[in-house]
């Protein structure tokens, strides 16, 4: 989809913009009467990017706003001028140009903005980032930087991502943001196990979900088989899982379900079948595939794929 783009709106319309893609926000401005800003957006399939130019002013997501049943998402704010202050779960980081943060929709959060300022946030369902609830709430208002650490690799993509919205209007946007999403999340594992060492239970947990997405493509693939890759008993293994609130099981068809809504969304596997898809991930019956995906995402894989590919 082509990016659309909006000029000088005022604090009502800016309220409005923002409230519509991400849920019910208070958004407050000391100096209502002269607040303009300018916003530009992008959707490829299921992930927006928020290019967003704003005076000072703050936004607050409440608990009482926020629906029970409603889909996860996460939101990643990259500092591009100007500071920001972002809080959830306890925590409070200050964002500078170059710096990044993550946080989620499901729980409460205030972004405080003290001057003019440029931000761009991307917009995305918390499934695609393939971490535990527990580790994203580990995770959230943590500050990453553009000048230290893997921050140095990935916050520049995304500054460039800022910049040139109009290449993402064609078939391999889908892949550079699969793609710039999937080093986030390898960022974001590496501030999980820094500064500390992780302990053994972590260090297995990880190794079990290393070798599970390596090998999505394995019919066979399950608790045994990954227990035995992993020289451990499969009670331990589940005991491992069950830490982090999970079930192997249920995280192996929670990742092929990802995987196959990432490709049914895809335009340059807009030609493969719905077969050919879940087989490429491990669930070759397509039958089975369309009951476990309409159970999971509550609509049909060509139903999602229509939308997704129409970039609604």
């Amino acid at each position: 989809m082509s990016p659309s783009t909006q000029s000088a709106l005022s604090l009502p319309e800016w309220r409005a913009a923002v409230t519509s893609p991400f849920g019910p926000l208070q958004v407050n401005a000391a100096d209502a009467a002269t607040f303009r800003a300018d916003l530009r957006v992008v959707t490829v399939g299921e992930v927006s990017l928020f290019d967003m130019k704003t005076p000072a002013h703050t936004v607050d997501r409440l608990a009482a706003a926020i629906p029970r049943d409603g889909v996860p998402y996460c939101k990643l704010s990259l500092q591009l001028a100007g500071e920001s202050i972002l809080s959830q779960d306890g925590r409070q980081c200050a964002l500078r140009p170059g710096d990044l943060a993550l946080y989620v929709t499901q729980r409460p959060y205030q972004l405080h903005y003290p001057a003019p300022q440029h931000t761009l946030v991307v917009h995305f369902p918390q499934s695609f980032v393939h971490l535990t609830p527990d580790q994203i709430s580990r995770l959230t208002a943590t500050r990453i930087s553009g000048d230290e650490g893997l921050g140095r690799v990935m916050i520049p993509l995304f500054e460039q991502l800022a910049m040139n919205f109009d290449v993402l209007n064609g078939p391999h946007a889908s892949s550079l943001l699969r793609s710039a999403l999937d080093m986030l999340v390898t960022v974001l594992s590496a501030e999980l196990t820094h500064p500390t060492e992780p302990s053994a239970a972590d260090m297995l947990f990880h190794q079990a979900i290393a070798y599970i997405d390596a090998n999505l493509a394995d019919m066979e693939l399950g608790p045994r088989t990954v227990a035995e890759a992993l020289f451990v008993s499969v009670r331990h293994l589940h005991s491992q899982f069950s830490a982090s609130g999970l079930t192997v099981s249920a995280y192996i068809r929670g990742r092929r379900l990802e995987l196959i809504r990432r490709d049914l969304a895809d335009p340059l596997m807009a030609d493969d079948s719905i077969q050919t898809i879940g087989a490429r991930h491990g669930l070759p019956d397509a039958s089975h595939v369309s009951r476990v995906f309409r159970s999971e995402f509550g609509e049909s894989p060509s139903a999602y794929r229509a939308r997704a590919l129409a970039g609604r």
